[in-house]
């Protein structure tokens, strides 16, 4: 857990983002200007084939943009406000010591496989 990708996946994020610390960047910032409740995300999308990051805020109807989460990062305050208080950006940097990457690696090799016929 934490850390960054290892094995063969980072391929993925380098086609999508450049690099892990450019995929970490943008995701923090879809995650610290979530305005109230919400997430920021990691996620497939289908038509372009490619990873994005994304918010998802006040239930919007629990679904992205047509996207498949792979990686979500809780910004509600019951995620952090025990251990951080207001202090978002440090429950921020905490998220990625405990991001499981072999779970988000899995899940996207199973969605990669998923043909929606488009």
């Amino acid at each position: 857990m934490g850390a960054s990708p290892t094995g063969s996946w980072p391929t993925a994020i380098k086609e999508s983002f450049g690099s892990v610390a450019n995929l970490k960047g943008q995701l923090n910032e879809a995650a610290l200007n979530v305005q109230g409740s919400g997430w920021g995300t990691l996620a497939w999308e289908p038509l372009a084939k490619r990873l994005v990051t994304e918010q998802v805020y006040d239930h919007q109807g629990n679904i992205g943009n047509g996207t498949v989460p792979l990686l979500v990062l809780d910004m509600w305050e019951h995620a952090y406000y025990l251990q951080y208080q207001n202090v978002k950006g440090d429950w921020v940097k905490a998220f990625w010591k405990i991001v499981n990457w072999e779970d988000v690696r899995q899940r996207l090799q199973k969605v990669r496989n998923l043909d929606l016929g488009l």
